[in-house]
């Protein structure tokens, strides 16, 4: 049995800056509505033409293995959290191994939405524990503007939402720097209060949206039952979070760094309290970002490795909630 560790990080998101302003110039909305409800300040949106969910984690994965000290003809497999691929079908996983010029290893996607990113990690860390691989590039990525209804209609979403990459480079772990567990759970029943209906069997289908040609049909626009989603999301991100913990024999204060995933600042704040955190031991960045589903975890997780705050022998706990409703946590040795 072997162990996996995170080698390698990168991240990329686009130069496009949407503010809360220039929201309010599409929605009726506001600055101070925006950051009550959420706290987020701006996202990033992609140029059409430029960006995609592929390019985007291609872009970042570059950086992950020139950080993990490996060549790209090094990685055996690649796992690919996302829900805006760039196709239908096939996924962008494949198309990652394309634009790489990788050889012609596996390529898995993964449909956890916000969870995504710990659900691969946590696919990839099994497969490196089993002895089948010994690379693998994890990427979660997402192009969520594309299809955000931009008016005062879908506020209530439009508003939450960017668009950005991140990976990571699992390998096998030669010292104590290790992932210690993962830990995945679902919840079916909930899954219309957070959801794209179309196209599918549960709403429409192209045809039909195209056949009808109603303004007004709203089953391939995102739905969330806000309230109902936040009430619990507080709860399971607490209750796998403590999972973790009582798995590996570890206490609260043995936390020294927290990436939940950035849904909602508030979620994130009100789990901090929970737990007792200091702001020095929760990494927050959806002020700048908003919610990038997939993407969420990984370019945190990055942007509060590269700013020194995550050093080696640390405890890193990741969490995330979200559509389907999903949710899960990983405990890494630093």
């Amino acid at each position: 049995m072997y162990n996996s560790k995170i080698a390698g990080l990168g991240f990329y998101v686009p130069e496009n800056i949407v503010t809360n302003a220039d929201l309010s110039k599409l929605m009726d909305t506001s600055n101070e509505w925006i950051i009550e409800r959420t706290g987020i300040e701006e996202r990033r949106h992609i140029v059409r033409g430029q960006d995609t969910t592929t390019s985007m984690g291609v872009k970042a994965a570059k950086i992950a293995i020139e950080r993990a000290n490996i060549s790209k003809d090094d990685i055996d497999f690649i796992v690919f959290a996302t829900l805006s691929p760039d196709y239908y079908f096939p996924g962008p996983g494949v198309l990652v191994q394309k634009e790489l010029g990788l050889k012609t290893v596996g390529a898995l996607d993964v449909r956890n939405q916000c969870s995504g990113f710990v659900y691969a990690l946590s696919v990839a860390d099994q497969f490196i524990k089993t002895g089948m691989y010994k690379n693998i590039l994890v990427i979660g990525s997402e192009v969520h503007s594309t299809g955000l209804d931009m008016t005062t209609r879908g506020r209530g979403v439009s508003v939450i939402f960017g668009d950005g990459a991140g990976a990571a480079v699992l390998s096998r772990s030669t010292d104590d720097s290790k992932i210690l567990s993962t830990h995945l759970h679902s919840e079916g029943q909930h899954a219309e209060e957070l959801i794209v209906k179309a196209p599918g069997m549960g709403g429409r289908w192209v045809s039909d949206i195209v056949a009808d040609n109603d303004p007004n049909d709203e089953s391939y626009m995102p739905y969330m039952n806000g309230q109902f989603v936040f009430k619990n999301a507080v709860v399971r991100f607490a209750e796998v979070i403590n999972e973790g913990l009582e798995a590996n024999q570890l206490k609260v204060s043995d936390i020294n760094m927290l990436i939940p995933h950035q849904a909602n600042l508030r979620i994130s704040q009100f789990i901090q309290q929970k737990f007792g955190l200091s702001d020095n031991q929760v990494f927050n960045n959806i002020q700048r970002y908003g919610n990038t589903t997939a993407a969420s975890v990984p370019i945190a997780l990055t942007e509060a490795w590269e700013a020194g705050k995550i050093k080696k022998g640390d405890l890193v706990v990741l969490a995330a909630f979200g559509s389907g409703f999903t949710w899960a946590s990983a405990i890494i040795r630093w």
